[in-house]
């Protein structure tokens, strides 16, 4: 059978609403006075979101605010308000055609707690940093609030909470299987994954005075049915991966309603199977293309899911099989008396279009009302560059792939310069360093699949795990072709790569490794092993250390011939699930072998909709085919256990010695404690705490960092150089910054 992208409508390809007329704001308006300064009598949408409004292309609510504005539409934001009652939310009065609602760029259990579910003290998308600025689960208080205000607007929910919450998932937070967002909010309508072409094709539909009951084909949108329409082929979920015993197929001529002929058939099903017959049932299927364009999968119900783990592991392997644009089919879910539909996942945008979404006129710039208060979110991205989306490595504890998809799509060269002039000549306080050219991960840039039949064919759940796919054109000249013109502009002194590094993808092309290490580097990479042992790296779908190795050295081999003396920072999990104690073990041997000592401990933290959130909740690899037989997964759910965890990678911490000695001990590996070099901790505990972080140590509490001081993850890293030194002393490494 073959398959292709099916074809989609050109965001620009629209006609304008009446309201283009006004033309673009400076900002979009918070206010009445802002409206009444634009000549705005009313907002034709109102966006609601949990964090603060930045009008940049990295914040959510700036990137679909702006695209409705470009397709002429009035729209207003009502950002991180007041949840206690419904006053915040008449604000900027009753909007024309709907709410659009979105807990921000996080999820919200996910910004407002620890791994260790403590209440974090901060949230890097509000003014000052400051925490408690948005309620638990934020989609759902801000969809009742914007009902209770005004009952006749239709609310849509949108962004990641949306998206990764939109069938029954497991809940880290309440450790239970909750309801689909959709339910739970009340909300009309749920986008899912990359919305643009979902809220537009919604946007206008509304405008022409459709209504949102007659909006059931639209991708990447969810939405409350009865049944299945006519016209629909239902298959049961099983049919694609049978979680446990499936009862045998009896004569589709017996009437069903004959106990007595229905217990004969099974007893001959029973006798052929005891005597090895061979005998084949043909099962006949619809139309290829019939099965595709016109079959919903039903999951198991919410009630079933909810209390049967493995079939919530089922249901979970089944969502992400449906997940390419190019196949995947439309899926149901009961919960009660009410269908929860999945329209197949959006079409990825083309270049063109990730152009016209990115050149859309940004300020750029925090809402004048925060005045000079720091939105740390907004510092971290501020001189960054937004070169594509989507990731093909499908992590299995991250939420990348299944927000953005698996397929890169890939802004121009000319967009992206476009975008580092307008930064560099109108964002304040511009020095001349791009902190980033990036996004998801550095260096998928215009990496993509050889075919686009096979692309559209495709049912992996990653194009890089257990090896790089045959079928993946690894080439990255285009990506070091627009490393070499950003350089050449004017004004711009560097440009550095802080995004995540696909390593095991980078050794392919062995010119973008000197491209990037020669000229991107200031002094410090971050890229993530995750893991050193083989039974949590198949589990998080990530490459053996050895991938690690062959990248460090030819980062070394780069760094030596550039003259640069440059560090490599990896970043590690603790209790993944996959696991063991004695893992844990052999990667603090291995930090302690290769010099690290991790600062920051990065411990797994169970997201919803995850394939590894998956196998934490049931037991179960959702990564093959599920039963009650399957293979089990080992997971990490005790406070012990994920302090031990924790304590393996912070071996160096006096605070974790009782604890690493006492595990040590149970697991006959005494051996390991001593004061040789070969040994994991010291036999001594000293009276005092003398440990002191990496990140204390290497940080002033205010003011300028101190010269040759800087904010690592590591110790036992030298300090970056500055380039002051006293005199007599020896020159500053070159490539210092």
């Amino acid at each position: 059978m073959s398959l292709s992208m099916p074809a989609a409508r050109p965001l620009f390809d629209y006609p304008k609403y009446w309201a283009e007329c006004f033309g673009p704001a400076p900002f979009l308006p918070m206010s009445r006075a802002e409206m009444d300064q634009l000549g705005w009598d009313s907002c034709d949408i109102i966006i609601v979101t949990g964090d603060a409004y930045v009008d940049h292309p990295s914040f959510g609510m700036a990137v679909i605010g702006r695209l409705l504005e470009a397709q002429g539409f009035r729209v207003g934001i009502i950002s991180q308000p007041d949840w206690q009652s419904k006053d915040a939310f008449m604000q900027l009065g009753k909007p024309n055609l709907f709410f659009g609602v979105a807990a921000g760029n996080m999820d919200s259990m996910i910004n407002r707690y620890t791994a260790d579910r403590k209440v974090r003290s901060d949230d890097a998308y509000t003014p000052g940093g400051k925490g408690g600025s948005r309620p638990d689960r934020a989609s759902l208080v801000y969809s009742q609030r914007c009902r209770e205000a005004w009952k006749d607007v239709p609310i849509i929910l949108g962004g990641i909470e949306a998206s990764l919450r939109r069938i029954a998932h497991y809940d880290y937070w309440q450790d239970k299987v909750r309801r689909s967002i959709l339910l739970d909010a009340r909300a009309d309508l749920l986008l899912f994954g990359n919305a643009e072409r979902a809220i537009v094709d919604v946007a206008q539909r509304l405008s022409r005075g459709d209504s949102l009951a007659e909006m059931t084909d639209i991708r990447g949108t969810a939405f409350i049915r009865k049944d299945s329409p006519e016209g629909w082929f239902e298959l049961d979920s099983s049919r694609i991966d049978r979680p446990g015993k499936v009862d045998k197929i009896i004569n589709p001529y017996v009437n069903t309603q004959d106990t007595a002929a229905c217990a004969v058939e099974q007893s001959k099903g029973d006798a052929q199977q005891e005597a090895g017959s061979d005998v084949q049932v043909l099962e006949l299927l619809p139309h290829p293309r019939l099965e595709r364009d016109r079959t919903v999968i039903r999951l198991p119900a919410y009630e079933k899911v909810k209390g049967d783990p493995v079939l919530y592991a089922h249901a979970n392997r089944v969502l992400h099989l449906e997940t390419n644009p190019g196949n995947a089919r439309a899926l149901v879910q009961r919960h009660g008396d009410q269908e929860v539909w999945f329209n197949p996942p959006p079409i990825p945008l083309s270049t063109e279009e990730m152009d016209y979404v990115f050149d859309l006129p940004y300020a750029r710039v925090p809402h004048p009302t925060y005045g000079d208060a720091r939105i740390p979110a907004y510092e971290m991205i501020r001189f960054s560059v937004n070169i594509m989306r989507g990731c093909f490595g499908g992590c299995t504890f991250c939420s990348i792939t299944e927000h953005e998809g698996r397929i890169i799509q890939n802004r121009s060269h000319d967009s992206i310069i476009r975008e580092i002039e307008a930064i560099r000549d109108t964002v304040p306080g511009f020095t001349g360093v791009i902190s980033d050219l990036g996004g998801p991960t550095a260096n998928m840039y215009r990496v993509a699949c050889k075919s686009r039949e096979i692309e559209a064919s495709c049912r992996k759940p990653s194009c890089v795990y257990p090896g790089i796919c045959e079928n993946l054109d690894t080439d990255h000249s285009s990506l070091i072709g627009l490393y070499r013109k950003a350089r050449e502009l004017p004004g711009v002194k560097k440009i550095l790569i802080a995004s995540g590094l696909r390593y095991d993808l980078a050794v392919e092309s062995p010119e973008y490794v000197r491209e990037l290490v020669t000229h991107h580097v200031g002094g410090y990479l971050k890229i993530a092993p995750e893991h050193t042992e083989n039974g949590p790296l198949d589990k998080m779908m990530k490459p053996g250390i050895g991938s690690y190795d062959r990248f460090k050295q030819m980062f070394e081999k780069y760094s030596k011939e550039a003259g640069k003396e440059q560090y490599l920072i990896p970043y590690f999990i603790a209790a993944h699930p996959g696991t063991t104690d004695e893992d844990m073990m052999n990667l603090a041997l291995w930090l302690k072998r290769n010099g690290f000592r991790a600062d920051q401990v990065q411990a797994f933290y169970p997201s919803p909709m995850a394939s590894a959130t998956a196998m934490y909740h049931s037991g179960k690899n959702p990564l093959r085919k599920v039963s009650y037989k399957s293979e089990s997964v080992d997971t990490v759910k005790g406070e012990r256990q994920r302090r031990l965890h924790k304590a393996f990678l912070r071996y160096h911490d006096p605070n974790n010695w009782p604890l690493l000695r006492e595990t040590l001990k149970a697991m006959g590996r005494s051996d390991l404690i001593g004061n040789g070099k070969h040994q994991l901790i010291p036999t001594f505990q000293p009276a005092i705490d003398s440990y002191q972080s990496a990140r204390r140590k290497n940080s002033t509490p205010a003011g300028s960092p101190k010269a040759g001081r800087v904010l690592t993850q590591h110790t036992g890293l030298p300090p970056r150089e500055t380039g002051k030194r006293k005199a007599g002393k020896g020159k500053p490494r070159s490539g210092a910054r």
